[in-house]
Order: C-alpha cells, then structure tokens, then sequence
C-alpha cells in the first residue's frame, strides 16, 4: 500500500487520484464502486503502534467514507471513545506489552455509552491454527467478532461493510426500538400493541394505570375478547386490507366498570404484505379526565330526582365546591404546562367517581393536604414522647422555628465580617516537624469515630481547624482535587478559623473541625467511596469547615426578631446559613493568599460553589424533617441544630423562642433526651442503614442512657452539669 502517514489524504489505488474522507464513491483494486453506506459511521482504531494492519484499516474507512479516529493508549482510546461514541472500535489484542486489548475491552464495556458499540479484536494470523484457538474467552470479554490480521485494503473494506450492515444496523435499529419503547411508557396515550390475531403483546405503562391490568394479566390475550367495539367485523377487515381504522372501543377496567374511548389503530407491514402487528392508539388520559370531570353533575336519568350520580348523598355545599374544583383541574389540563402534583390531583379526582361517600371525604383530605405549599414541613404526632411534656413540645417548636422556610433566590455576601488581610499569612508549607508528640498521636487517629476532639481543641491552643483540617485533607489529597498549593490551602483554614467566634459556647472552631472530623470518617465509608469522586470529597470537607463561619451564638429566630442587620440582609431568610456561606466565599476569594480555589476552571468552580452552598444552607435546623423525608427516598440528609441564648432575648424585651429553656430552669438532661428522640433518632437510623456504621447508634445509645441516668440522679440545671463535669476531672474518672 503506498499512501501518506499523515492522514490527510490517500492515493486511489486504481486511478492514482489522491481522495478525501467522506468521499461517497471510490474506486478499489478489484474495479467496482462501493457507495457509502452511512458517512456518518465512526470507527476507531485502537493500536499501539503503527503498521500495515491500521494502515490497512484506515485506508478502507477513507474508501468507505467512514469516519476513522486513531489512538495509541488506553486512556486516549477511552477519552476519544466518550467524545465521539463510535459505532465500531478495533482494538489490536497482537501485542500486549504494547497495549493491553483484552484490558481495555473490559474498560469499554464498563462504559454506559458502549451498550450498542461493536468491538472487534485482531489477532495474528496462526491464531486459528492452535488447538486452543477458541474464540469463547473473547467474546466473554465483550468482543463482538474476532478477525485475523490483513494487509489487504479490499478484505478490510469486507470486514467493515460486513460490520455495518450485520452488526451497527441491527444495533442501531436496537437502539431506536429502545427509545421509541420508552417514549411509549412515558407517553400519557394509552397504547396497545397486537399480532395478526390481534393478541396483545405490548401495553404501555399509561394503559396499566388506567385500566388497571398489568402486563402479565393480558399479555397473548385477545384485545377484543373482554373489549368491545361497535361493527367489529367491518374493523377487523378494513385493518387486514393495511388500512387505518378509527372509532370508539369499550375497554373494561378490573375495577368492574368499562370507559369508552375514541382512537385509532394502525396496521404495522411492509409494502405489498399482510399486516404483521396492529397498534392501537387512544386519547390522552387527560382529555379523558377532562370529559368525565365536565359530566359529573350530569345526572343519571335512572336515578330518582334528588340524587347524584354518586354513591350515597352528598350536600349541596359539597355538590357546588366539587363541581368548581374540577372545573378548576380541567381548566388546568388545556394549560401547555403541567405541573406534577396537579397530574396527582387529577388522577385522585377520578378515582371519587367511582368512590362512596367516605372514601371521596377522605379523598378531598388529600387533595387539600397536596394543596399545601409545605408537604415537608414537621408537625409533632400525637403518639409522639410523653402526653404533655412542655419541654419536648418546647424544643421542636423553637428549633424549627426561623421565619418563612422559602430558599432564597440571591446570596449577598455580607460586608460586616473580618477579612483576610488583618491575619497573618503563611507563606511556606504547612510541616508537622513543630507538633509535640502528643499531638502527632492524635492526629494519627484522625479517622476513628472515638476521635478526642476536646484533647485536640487542648493542644493545638483552641486552633484545632487548622491542625486537623490540615491532616485530613492531606489523606484525602484536596490540593490535588482543587489544584492549589498546600500553603493556600493553610491559609484558607486559618482565615477561616480566625472568624470563628471563641466566645461562642458551642457554635467555635472545635465545633467546625468536630463536623469536619464526622464528615471525613463518612467520606471513608465503602458506600459513600463509591458515589463520590476525591473533588466531591474536597467539597463535603470545606463546607463542613466553613459551615458556621462566623456565628454570632444567637439563632436566626434570634436575629430575625431583633431586626438584625443579617435578616435585614437576607430577609429573614435562611439567616444564619446564608451568612456563613456567603462570608466563606467572600474571604476566599478576597485574596490569592487563601483562594483554594483559583485554579479551577469557570464551570468546575461553578458547580463547586453551588455544592458548598447547598451543604451549608441544608444545615437550617428547619430544613431537617424535610431532608430527612427526602433521605428515604433519594439518599441524601445533612443536618445542624442551633442554641440561642434566652437571657439576652429577656433583657431586650424578644419573644423567647424557647420559654422553658431559661437558664433557671432549663432541664438539661430533658432537652438532650428530648432532641435525640425528635431529631437525631430517626436521622441516625436512617444514615447507618445507608452507611452502614453501627457505631453511630452505639455512641448515640451510649449518650441516651447517659442523660436518662442523670435525670434520675437529679441533675437538672446547667450548674449542676458544670458541677458535675469537675468533679470528674478532679477525680480522674470518665464516662
């Protein structure tokens, strides 16, 4: 073969003319044409090293006008693959050592987009001569044919026509026939398909709804056997003739009852042939709702004067609200958009027309219950905790109370907080040659569940964040993911530590790098290794920093009543946790010195900046029901609780959020219990199912039986958990 290496044209081996690719009749040796069958066909080369055979191969896609791209390595070969999705991909399995095909056909097929791709394996030529020479192991791997090497243009020209048509076509009609199945179950017409016979073979997903039977109770049946249709002999023939029939069928339902529907059916043959399958095609379910929903108050001439076509009686008052509420909901179906909670609606609303008098009361609860803005939001059961508990009743109340629980549609950074340039910044590399002993043991049990977060708050000087930020985004290379240096990376944390407020009981930076430190021993759960990827984990590590940036030890109810100037700014909206957010990336980005994430690309950084701050806006204490119910269905929960101080609210003249949690009087072995039976019970189940870390409920089990112990000793007021707290560090002893 004498051509070019550049790839940029070939010779024409039989009138010495040089041809381009796409080109849609060339010439071969053997002296025909061959007509391009599809120029949209790509095929891709995957060989090591250049020879005859990938000379041979490209050639005869340029012959064929097929689009060919080569690669040389696994991991080019996998890039261009999922840039391109190619039809065919012929991998050289002749040599190994220079790259490893059967390896790489597994790669392959582990892609979701290589489901109708054939991939072709070229061995050597004495192959076949062996005695194990068998194919099997190949085509295990996911090969789909296996040809031997070939310097001949025209037998690799063959190979691809055979290719195409006995293997991409069939794959592509496959393809096709998958997608037009799934339109079919996600279509709202109802949708039979049938043989000759017409026995159904096929019902759509919409046909199962509304009818009520399923697949396996009708599939082979005969459609007209429980169905029927008026002049069926004169359909049956104007169908066998390949022509479209139109008219109304009567379907029975396995409710007992039986809707007539207006449709067509459509004979399915080739040109000259007798039908091989019919469809049967009926109005959308909504406009069958619309009618039957416009005809309810239509009475039933058979009935006595008075009454309605429904079971039992009904008031006028309930008759007239009905009436306009369906009116309503049919109005709503000629809309050009839809909503899914009124397709819900509508499907209930039909259902009471064949319903008795409880059931279509106890349906019109639903409906007004699906009305409601808040489906999520918690209502305290009645089975809940002890009958009358005011302090149980006390707790939930406050802590899910913030003001209106609506995600606000713009995040302002606030201008009220510290900024970078007042601390001082690192500029070499963070090094662990300066921690004492003590605190390079710690460390070293960063990961454990039992970790001492108090022992580490000691000895890093109240600046545990930075320490222990430091050592667990080295184990999970963060640098690496965000693509910073590890001295930006100190800094951002110290920046960040640095507005912590100290003076804060609980909301401090111990309590960051506490979050940090649960995140972390998830983030090395099996289950949660294989979600997310190292940059998600980099993501879960600096919102758990960052989350509570800034506190200022009040709640948002707090601020919210005192008009302070962050619900002024975030209309009292997701206060607290706007605040944070907002602050982490307004420090963040003030200052190269601490910006972590300068060197990701604009849609990276993007994406990044929306994860961290959905993860610190999910920590509202009021948006924990509404996760949590969310969790069961979709895996996904976050979760934070906040303490405000009642002293300050009565010394302004506030509401108190929470009356019973006076410092006097406050029972702190109640609250504990209380918010661990409300809140962190269930969340902890849930999460462990998931996670499947037993720890969680032993530690939480452990702490329950802790303050029950102490409500029965007597230990009530703060004062008596601080007493209590001393004298078991005077006395050595631990619980």
């Amino acid at each position: 073969l004498c051509f070019r290496h550049g790839r940029r044209g070939t010779l024409d081996l039989e009138n010495g003319n040089s041809s381009q690719k796409n080109q849609q009749t060339t010439g071969t040796p053997g002296g025909f044409s061959i007509t391009n069958q599809d120029c949209t066909t790509k095929v891709l080369l995957a060989f090591g090293k250049e020879d005859f055979q990938s000379d041979a191969f490209w050639l005869a896609c340029e012959k064929l006008g097929y689009e060919c791209n080569l690669a040389r390595t696994r991991d080019s070969v996998l890039e261009a693959f999922q840039t391109k999705s190619h039809e065919i991909v012929i991998i050289d399995t002749r040599n190994p050592k220079v790259i490893d095909g059967e390896s790489l056909c597994r790669a392959l097929r582990a892609l979701k987009t290589s489901q109708y791709t054939v991939v072709v394996g070229v061995v050597r030529k004495g192959t076949s001569e062996k005695e194990d020479s068998s194919i099997e192991p190949m085509l295990n791997m996911g090969f789909n044919r296996v040809i031997m090497e070939t310097s001949g243009l025209v037998q690799c020209m063959n190979e691809l026509l055979q290719l195409y048509l006995s293997d991409v076509q069939p794959r592509l009609q496959l393809a096709t026939a998958q997608a037009m199945h799934i339109a079919l179950d996600k279509c709202s017409d109802v949708v039979h398909i049938t043989d000759q016979n017409l026995n159904i073979q096929y019902m759509n997903r919409s046909s199962e709804r509304f009818l009520g039977f399923s697949m396996k109770d009708v599939a082979g049946k005969s459609l007209l056997e429980t169905n029927s249709v008026d002049n069926k002999e004169l359909m049956v023939q104007q169908l066998q003739r390949g022509r479209e029939w139109e008219g109304l069928i009567s379907w029975r339902r396995k409710m007992g009852d039986s809707v007539v529907l207006s449709g067509r059916v459509i004979p399915v043959c080739s040109p000259g042939r007798s039908p091989t399958h019919y469809i049967f095609i009926h109005e959308s379910q909504h406009m069958m709702l619309d009618k039957r929903m416009s005809g309810t108050l239509v009475k039933n001439p058979e009935l006595p004067k008075g009454s309605n076509n429904r079971k039992g009686s009904a008031d006028m008052k309930s008759i007239s609200s009905d009436g306009l509420r369906r009116q309503s909901i049919a109005k709503l179906h000629n809309l050009s958009i839809e909503a899914p909670i009124t397709k819900v609606i509508a499907l209930i609303t039909s259902v009471q027309d064949n319903a008795n008098i409880e059931d279509i009361q106890t349906l019109d609860k639903v409906v007004d219950i699906l009305r409601t803005t808040e489906l999520y939001s918690p209502q305290l059961k009645d089975d809940k905790g002890k009958a009358g508990d005011p302090v149980t009743n006390d707790l939930i109340g406050a802590l899910l109370s913030s003001g209106p629980s609506v995600t606000p549609i713009a995040r302002r950074s606030s201008s009220d907080s510290g900024s970078v340039s007042k601390i001082g910044l690192s500029r070499s590399t963070f090094k662990t040659a300066n921690m004492s002993h003590q605190m390079k043991e710690l460390l070293d049990t960063s990961l454990l569940w039992d970790f001492d977060i108090f022992r580490l708050e000691e000895l890093s000087v109240k600046r545990p964040l930075v320490y222990l930020g430091m050592n667990l985004m080295d184990h999970f290379d963060v640098c690496s993911s965000l693509g910073c240096e590890e001295n930006v990376l100190h800094n951002w944390l110290v920046v960040i530590e640095e507005n912590y407020n100290a003076k804060n009981t609980y909301h401090t930076s111990t309590h960051a790098a506490d979050v940090m430190q649960a995140t972390a021993g998830f983030l090395e759960r099996e289950r949660l290794k294989q979600i997310l990827d190292p940059l998600d984990e980099a993501v879960c590590l600096i919102a758990a920093a960052a989350h509570d940036v800034d506190h200022p030890g009040k709640s948002s109810a707090f601020l919210c009543n005192s008009n302070h100037e962050l619900s002024i700014l975030y209309n009292d909206l997701c206060v607290l946790e706007s605040h944070h957010s907002a602050l982490a990336f307004k420090l963040t980005i003030s200052d190269d010195r601490v910006n972590i994430f300068k060197s990701l690309e604009r849609d990276v950084y993007k994406a990044v900046r929306q994860n961290v701050i959905d993860m610190i806006l999910a920590t509202e204490m009021t948006k924990h029901f509404e996760h949590l119910a969310k969790f069961v269905n979709v895996f996904s929960i976050k979760k934070e609780d906040d303490s405000p101080d009642t002293d300050e609210e009565k010394a302004n003249n506030l509401p108190v959020v929470m009356p019973l949690f006076d410092r006097a009087t406050c029972s702190i072995p109640k609250s504990q219990i209380g918010f661990m039976d409300f809140i962190i019970n269930d969340m902890f189940e849930t999460w462990e199912a998931f996670i499947e870390m037993p720890e969680l409920l032993q530690n939480m089990q452990h702490n329950y039986k802790f303050w029950k112990e102490k409500e029965k000793c007597g230990i009530h007021r703060i004062q008596d958990v601080i007493m209590m707290q001393h004298t078991v560090k005077t006395s050595g002893k631990t619980d």
